[in-house]
């Protein structure tokens, strides 16, 4: 591979010649703009805007535009007088941990090469004292005219270097966050674990681009004259109602389909309740409530097969089915008895009121008969 910069590594008072190679590139199919009417290249040309004639690149220099539009030159020895200690130096300030580089900050790649026999030795001491300590050692370096923030790191046997940008060129993701309030239940995070551990890993290697793919057999077909444009379908975006359980669940079986694995459905025996709006531009239709038996937790989501969970489900329904019905009678025959002891105290109420009141008629008569006999003897007291 071709070198595009030559410097050395400056590890405190060791310096390690080395030579920068790209350890990148890029697949990306490039088009030429072209005049639609014939076909002709449509090309820049780089003209001076003084005496309008174009101007070759060996005549192009650099200038710098100060506020009022004036231009003040810069050669390459004006660069190259600056005192600037990394110009053809990696210089490596600190070792850090790789946890502690955002990824954000991330750049172009390259590979660190030994330059000659005598970069050999000291270039395997910082390659084994970079695997041993587990770290990776930041640096700054100078490449096409600016200071570079670095971080070399082992790939391999080989020591890579990534382009780091500097703090205060990442962006503060100001208003980026959703801002609304939303809430996300124990039930849908196990649900995002289960489709997660349904994805698995996947071997990078094992990927690649389609769409570069499909313009290549497009180049292809359309300069064989045998390409016919297919109408593509673009389905509506927005405004459309989703239940975030059931596309939860519908995503863990495609996955699980696109391995082989039957695509069987997922019963997460847990609270199905969805947050309603939880999305912006959607609406989440709430579910029923499942059993809350064999509950998992959020640690150890539950994704089981589809037979499997229907005939759970239908041991469950025909449970609690038998469990009412027995319910149902219990309580009808509760009720029954009830209404037969009721009507029985009813009986023996209205008998021995009744009987009382027989009684008390009874009295009365006798009492009337006695006051009778009393009045009698008086009168015929009173007549002798």
């Amino acid at each position: 591979m071709r070198s595009i910069w030559n410097g050395a590594i400056s590890f405190g008072l060791v310096s390690i010649p080395i030579k920068l190679v790209n350890a990148t590139e890029s697949h990306s199919i490039s088009f030429r703009q072209i005049h639609l009417a014939d076909g002709g290249r449509i090309r820049y040309r780089k003209v001076c805007e003084l005496d309008g004639e174009e101007v070759p690149g060996a005549e192009i220099g650099k200038g710098y535009e100060e506020a009022d539009g004036s231009v003040v030159p810069i050669t390459e020895e004006d660069l190259a007088q600056l005192p600037l200690a990394t110009a053809k130096t990696i210089e490596i300030m600190s070792f850090v941990p790789a946890e502690e580089i955002d990824p954000l900050q991330m750049d172009a790649a390259y590979y660190l090469a030994a330059n000659g026999a005598t970069a050999a030795k000291p270039y395997t001491l910082l390659r084994e004292a970079l695997k041993r300590s587990r770290k990776v050692a930041i640096a700054k370096f100078a490449l096409r005219g600016r200071e570079r923030l670095g971080m070399l790191r082992v790939v391999d046997d080989v020591i890579a270097m990534h382009g780091l940008l500097w703090p205060d060129e990442i962006r503060v993701p100001e208003g980026v966050a959703p801002d609304v309030e939303v809430t996300v239940r124990d039930a849908e995070l196990d649900l995002a674990d289960a489709l997660m551990a349904t994805l698995g890993e996947v071997e990078l290697e094992s990927l690649h681009d389609d769409y570069r793919d499909a313009v290549e057999a497009m180049i292809a077909a359309k300069a064989g004259g045998a390409f016919e444009p297919a109408e593509a379908t673009v389905e509506p975006a927005g405004g459309q109602v989703i239940d975030l359980m059931a596309a939860l669940e519908k995503s863990v079986r495609a996955a699980k389909a696109s391995r082989g694995e039957g695509g069987a459905a997922v019963a997460a025996d847990t609270d199905a309740e969805a947050e309603a709006g939880a999305g912006a531009g959607a609406e989440v239709t709430p579910m029923r409530r499942r059993g809350a038996a064999g509950r998992k937790t959020a640690a150890a989501p539950k994704a089981v097969g589809g037979k499997k969970s229907t005939a759970a489900s239908a041991k469950k329904t025909a449970s609690a089915a038998s469990t009412k019905k027995t319910a149902t009678a219990a309580t009808s025959g509760t009720a029954k008895s009830g209404a037969a002891k009721s009507v029985t105290t009813k009986s023996t109420s209205t008998a021995s009121a009744k009987k009382a009141g027989t009684k008390k008629a009874g009295t009365k008569k006798a009492g009337t008969a006695t006051g009778a006999k009393k009045a009698a003897a008086q009168r015929k007291r009173a007549s002798a």
